[in-house]
């Protein structure tokens, strides 16, 4: 293991990136023949990544290629890539990104809005000029991408342009809420030979434009967004295929209520597969399409599915209460056209296997534990690996359950976090692996789990830090919760000496919302700097997992419907009074902190439990859920119009004038996600309330702080305001 120099941490280092130990391999992925394996990599520990590869037969690794001419930076992008980097939550440079043919040995790489190819050891350049969302065939053969709001592919003679869309149109292109919210970042599908390509039709022109002003930039910018607000009327959506070869195009009658695209993919028989999620995310549907118009009598007919050229059949409906979670989960084994999907109908995500027409032949995995997602199929040996926990959700690891029946078998037996990636000749798997003693190394292993290579050994930073102690409480009405704490480096004054007697204060760390987990038994958890630098200067840090949050199951999520920021203060109140029992925190002098949701929560806390929380710092929160997107919202807390009192209920704005403690409010203006406008409201109500508040505004960020600078200040002003105020 290697170690680096001890030292105490600073605002400089709070705000850096990579954190320590985690200037590891990313974008890992094997080469079609599974004789390599590629990864983006900084040999100087920075955010600009040249691309490797490790040698499976002599296990050597190497430099393998370099951004060709100028890398890609922050500043030398597109605002369309920088929009896309801010959906990926996408930090690093360099080469950022690149692609695989499945079955051929030729890799795609984007670079700055043109396009590269890589062949026999050879770097070309396909194209150039805002190429986006670049694909390649199974065969690699064809590429595509969205260039100019339209689908094109690169034949012989050069770029073509695959279809027109109206003026008031995209096509190719995701809408806003699919990138932000259902996890879908493309908007269009080729087939795996290239002959067809599905694409996503979008018109915007009837949503209101947002506009978003660069106020510290010169000259003046102005950003125009449409952005569709909790209640009202969503981008109009139209699903296409093109035909390659002739460039015909139908448009396909989805033949379904008001809702959302989910996800497409391409049936190995030549149907479309398309999952169409209703609005109120309470209904999803597997629908698939023959294409018989677009194929031509000569192509091999797939099964009949219905009337008509275009035949159209329901496979499978899932409805569940309070809402349906998506996943990425179905999976067609070819020679048999079973399919595999996941469901959350007994409470835990578990896998299922269905016959070609839907009809269920067995469920795969079972019990109080969750089958979180799917890794691989291995068709050829009937088995299906996935990611999980069984015994605690503090850990995640790697499994695999035959198509047959019979037990789950646990590949990865080391306690803490696993990420894999399997070979294509299920061979071999990559084991990323972290915990909170642990920073992540990247070793090869055969299918039994023994280790092959290493590809990259765990970095030891010998900072000043400590691993937080992990525990379990209960709370006032019996439900398990999970939660962190950091001690202090340093004992507080004894009884008498100062405020707290003897008890050191209190800052609580929340999220609290959907979707991300806490407290688990990882790496992140120990190089959360923030956490570790408050607690050097004093502080107890505290996070707790309330319900609502992920990993524990549906039921486990479903007590925030409809009425968010309320059961989750009342966790957060009683993990403070439970840390209290422990003997070394002061719960008279306790802050809170967060950002997005977690901004959210902390107002909330503030606001609604003032007798518990008595300082808080509340980053890009919402404060209004009318002025939130339609997707997310409506998810959790249905609409405006049918939830008046879940809204009214879960604004900041409602109790603005019951604020006593110390605020200080952090928001970049040019968020384009949680809008400056949220916290611009928040303002002017407590202005009118006459409470005073701080604030810490950054003219030229987004949802996430990028600026290293601003980075550096926001720590340093968020200690100040604690030790001033605890």
């Amino acid at each position: 293991m290697k170690t680096a120099e001890r030292s105490q941490l600073t605002p400089e280092l709070v705000a850096r990136y990579p954190r320590p130990g985690l200037a590891i391999p990313g974008r890992l992925r094997y080469t079609p023949d599974s004789k390599f394996i590629t990864y983006l990599f900084s040999e100087r520990g920075d955010l600009v990544r040249d691309l490797w590869r490790l040698d499976l037969t002599s296990g050597r690794r190497e430099h393998w290629l370099s951004a060709p001419g100028e890398a890609v930076t922050e500043e030398n992008i597109s605002r369309d890539e920088a929009l896309r980097r801010e959906r990926l939550r996408l930090r690093e440079t360099g080469i950022t990104e690149y692609f695989w043919a499945e079955k051929a040995n030729v890799m795609l790489l984007p670079l700055r809005g043109e396009l590269y190819r890589w062949a026999e050891g050879t770097v070309s350049r396909l194209t150039g000029g805002g190429v986006i969302d670049p694909k390649i065939t199974d065969d690699g053969r064809r590429v595509f991408f969205v260039r100019e709001n339209d689908v094109w592919t690169i034949d012989k003679d050069g770029d073509r342009r695959l279809t027109t869309h109206p003026p008031d149109a995209t096509n190719g292109l995701a809408e806003f809420v699919a990138q932000e919210e259902l996890d879908r970042l493309s908007g269009y599908w080729p087939s795996p030979k290239g002959d067809l390509v599905a694409f996503e039709q979008v018109d915007e022109s009837h949503i209101p434009i947002y506009p978003i002003v660069h106020q510290a930039k010169e000259p003046l910018q102005i950003e125009e967004h449409r952005y569709p607000f909790a209640g009202a009327e969503n981008a109009r959506i139209k699903l296409g295929v093109v035909s390659v070869a002739s460039g015909r195009t139908i448009f396909i009658d989805l033949g379904v209520e008001e809702g959302y695209l989910a996800r497409v993919d391409w049936h190995p028989d030549g149907r479309l597969l398309v999952q169409w999620l209703s609005r109120d995310w309470t209904r999803l549907e597997l629908r698939a399409f023959s294409l018989l118009p677009l194929l031509g009598e000569a192509h091999p007919s797939p099964p009949p599915m219905g009337e008509g050229r275009v035949g159209a059949s329901t496979i499978l409906v899932e409805n569940l209460e309070p809402w349906i979670n998506l996943h990425n989960d179905l999976r067609v084994v070819e020679a048999t056209g079973e399919f595999t999907w996941s469901s959350e109908r007994g409470g835990f995500r578990h896998l299922y296997l269905y016959a070609p027409d839907g009809k269920l032949i067995r469920q795969l995995t079972g019990g109080d534990w969750p089958a979180e997602a799917t890794v691989a199929l291995d068709e050829k040996r009937r088995q299906l690996y996935f990611v999980g926990w069984r015994t605690s959700p503090l850990e995640r690891h790697l499994y695999r359950v035959s198509l047959d029946g019979g037990e789950p078998e646990e590949l990865t037996p080391e306690p803490g976090m696993h990420g894999v990636l399997l070979a294509p000749d299920f061979s071999s798997f990559v084991d990323v692996w972290d915990n909170r003693e642990h920073p992540p190394s990247i070793t090869v292993r055969s299918m039994t789990g023994a280790p092959q290579h290493v590809l990259h050994e765990s970095t030891r930073v010998d900072l000043d830090l400590q691993a937080p102690e992990l525990h379990q409480f209960r709370t006032r009405d019996g439900v398990e919760l999970h939660a962190a704490v950091y001690r202090p480096h340093f004992p507080p004054p004894p009884a008498g000496e100062g405020q707290g007697g003897g008890r050191a204060p209190v800052i609580v760390e929340v999220y609290g919302g959907p979707g991300p987990q806490m407290v688990n038994d990882s790496w992140a958890q120990t190089v959360d700097l923030r956490a570790q630098w408050l607690a050097q200067h004093g502080f107890v840090v505290l996070k707790v997992d309330n319900r609502g949050s992920a990993r524990r199951g549906l039921a486990f999520e479903a007590p925030i419907n409809r009425r968010m920021g309320q059961i989750e203060v009342q966790d957060q109140v009683d993990g403070v009074r439970w840390l209290g029992t422990l003997g070394f925190a002061d719960t008279e002098r306790v802050g809170i902190t967060g950002w997005s949701y977690g901004g959210f929560m902390t107002l909330m806390a503030l606001f609604t439990a003032p007798d518990v929380f008595k300082a808080g710092v509340a980053g890009a929160p919402v404060t209004f859920y009318q002025g939130y997107d339609t997707a997310y919202t409506e998810k959790y807390m249905g609409t405006p119009a049918d939830n008046p009192d879940g809204y009214r209920l879960g604004s900041p704005l409602t109790y603005a004038d019951q604020l006593r403690a110390p605020l200080l409010v952090v928001h970049g203006m040019i968020d384009e996600n949680v809008h400056f406008r949220h916290t611009a409201r928040l303002m002017q109500a407590m202005i009118d309330a006459g409470k005073p508040f701080e604030s810490l505004i950054y003219p030229n960020e987004r949802h996430m702080p990028r600026s290293e600078k601003d980075r550096v200040d926001m720590e340093r002003r968020l200690l100040e305001f604690f030790q001033r105020n605890l």
